[in-house]
């Protein structure tokens, strides 16, 4: 009855410039506690676990100059761009840093590569070590074939144009953000053009408007493995990304199995900004399809993307923004790729990064298959770890009452109708069952 009767107060004054000062006022309390409170629930968020090290590369290490390239163009839309689906567009910003080094600020994108140990006395290259390596490998088969005994993916999106049809889905671990799977098929494009174009960071800068920097730390000229360097940028209220990513590249036949992920590297010291992403998971199998005008021919290309990040943010607002903005992405990414057919076309040299992405270690089919029906032993720790624990981490989802809090807010400052209550209130459920699916 209270409310109602300022509300009715507020309404009488004579002028429609003194009932809007008025309603200002009345409302902008409720809000500054509703953002209080996000923020509050926000910083009860655990500090990032560091990774392990690894010690050991795959063979001798050439280190590069950088070659790096920039964007300045403002970002849009959500879910980053395939395959670095990197990202999660519609994020904000995380509450705690990691601690600065001793470095000027100015120099953080200018960082010199570290000089690695001489490896020249270890002529034997092992499969097990390195940034990227076979159990690596076994993992993307196993997504492929739909073996790696996670929960069952939940379709998201079909849509299409004339030259590209794309399908994704999600899934729930038990522990860890939520998972993204994604196939999009290309008319009129071959594996190995795909494959040099989403390898290809020099070329990247000129579609994917979230990169700000990207350089290469360390290559392998005889496995193709590379260790590059990522800071993304993203819209809003979320401050820029750090990502020190391992990768490689596998060919069976024409279809090529190329991981990109997170690793350990003292090549660039953590900083207090640009944050730095440790996990995050970014792999594709490209292969030939058929058309889809049904003439029988190989002339379109698919390219199966299993991507996953933890950026220090709820999941639930990510799992959001990535819903929303998903398809607006996707179709960014297909003008770029026709800009570097025509490149290609020209005849115009590689960029270093293209020619990397062509020192692939070929494996033949029967050896997928073993490695896809095998079970390593790492995934039986995994499943073990899962068992023990049931709940997702402390501060990764919005607190319930954050949400009916806020809910109540917006409900009492912007209608007084039963309709416009009873959707903001749906809305606010939802969300805050955290366990249950959209």
């Amino acid at each position: 009855m209270a409310l109602q009767s300022a509300f009715l107060e507020i309404l009488r004054l004579p002028t429609i410039v003194e009932v809007l000062g008025e309603l200002m006022m009345f409302i902008t309390p409720l809000w500054i506690g509703v953002i209080v409170g996000v923020f509050v629930g926000w910083a009860w968020k655990p500090k990032w676990a560091s990774l392990v090290g690894r010690d050991l590369l795959d063979c001798p290490i050439s280190k590069q100059k950088e070659s790096s390239s920039s964007s300045s163009q403002s970002s849009s839309t959500c879910f980053g761009s395939i395959p670095g689906l990197s990202s999660l567009k519609f994020q904000l910003t995380s509450c705690i840093p990691w601690p600065a080094d001793d470095r000027n600020p100015e120099d953080a994108l200018s960082l010199p590569p570290t000089t690695n140990p001489d490896f020249s006395t270890s002529k034997i290259e092992r499969e097990s070590s390195g940034y990227v390596n076979n159990e690596d490998l076994q993992h993307i088969c196993q997504l492929v074939e739909e073996k790696d005994g996670g929960p069952a993916w939940i379709h998201m999106m079909d849509r299409s144009t004339a030259a590209m049809r794309c399908q994704a889905w999600r899934r729930d671990p038990e522990t860890g953000p939520p998972q993204y799977r994604s196939s999009t098929i290309y008319e009129d494009c071959t594996p190995e053009l795909l494959r040099d174009f989403f390898w290809d960071d020099e070329f990247r800068a000129k579609w994917d408007d979230m990169l700000v920097h990207a350089s290469t730390l360390e290559e392998c000229p005889t496995t193709g493995t590379m260790l590059v360097h990522w800071v993304r940028k993203f819209p809003f209220f979320c401050s820029d990304r750090e990502y020190l990513i391992g990768r490689r590249i596998w060919e069976s036949g024409r279809t090529y199995y190329c991981v990109t992920k997170g690793v350990p590297s003292s090549a660039v010291p953590r900083r207090e900004k640009p944050k730095r992403v440790d996990l995050y998971y970014s792999s594709w199998c490209i292969r030939a399809v058929e058309s889809k005008r049904g003439d029988g021919q190989l002339t379109a290309c698919e390219i199966l993307l299993y991507h996953h990040e933890d950026m220090g943010i709820p999941w639930e607002i990510a799992k959001f923004g990535v819903r929303q903005g998903m398809w607006g992405t996707v179709k960014k990414i297909e003008p770029g790729l026709r800009a570097y057919q025509k490149e290609r076309a020209s005849k115009a040299p590689l960029s270093r990064c293209a020619y990397m992405a062509q020192i692939n270690t070929k494996v033949s089919a029967d050896y997928l298959r073993s490695v896809e029906n095998s079970t390593s032993d790492s995934m039986a720790v995994e499943k073990s770890d899962k068992s023990d624990s049931s709940e997702k981490p402390e501060g990764k989802t919005i607190p319930k009452i954050l949400l009916i809090g806020g809910a109540i807010a917006l409900a009492c400052s912007l209608d007084r109708g039963l309709l416009t209550k009873a959707v903001i209130f749906g809305v606010a459920r939802r969300f805050a069952k955290i366990g249950r699916r959209f």
